[in-house]
């Protein structure tokens, strides 16, 4: 009536390769992102300009950032729209951070001075 499933095994051996490939890549993206971690411990200790260090850590840690994205967040493997919606995600989020950081770093969000022993005066300061 049906034929019997002869390529089941075939099909759970090149699953399981596949797997193993997987394991192997890995652990070598887990020793790269080893070896860069290394290299941002040594680059913060030499004397660099403040800029260069600042642009060599951002590209450092990018690159270590879609890393793990893409191979260990499986982002890689995941269909389009799901990369899309993290990067909406991670702009808005970086876009949120922002403003805040804007908002709270003007002059008029820091608190007034008051004292305890001229409360006038800051009274009148506040006033002005």
């Amino acid at each position: 009536m049906s034929a019997p499933v002869a390529h089941s095994a075939d099909v759970s051996a090149a699953g399981h390769a596949l797997e193993e490939s997987k394991f192997g890549l890995y652990v070598q993206i887990a020793m790269l992102l080893a070896v860069i971690t290394g290299l941002e411990l040594v680059t913060v200790y030499l004397p660099f300009v403040k800029w260069l260090l600042i642009g060599v850590l951002v590209v450092l840690s990018t690159v270590k950032f879609l890393f793990v994205i893409f191979y260990f967040m499986h982002l890689r493997w995941d269909r389009l729209f799901c990369t899309i919606l993290f990067f909406i995600g991670l702009v808005l989020a970086g876009a949120t951070m922002w403003a805040l950081l804007k908002l709270f770093g003007a002059d008029a969000a820091k608190p007034l001075e008051m004292t305890l022993l001229e409360p006038a005066g800051a009274v009148r300061a506040w006033l002005a």
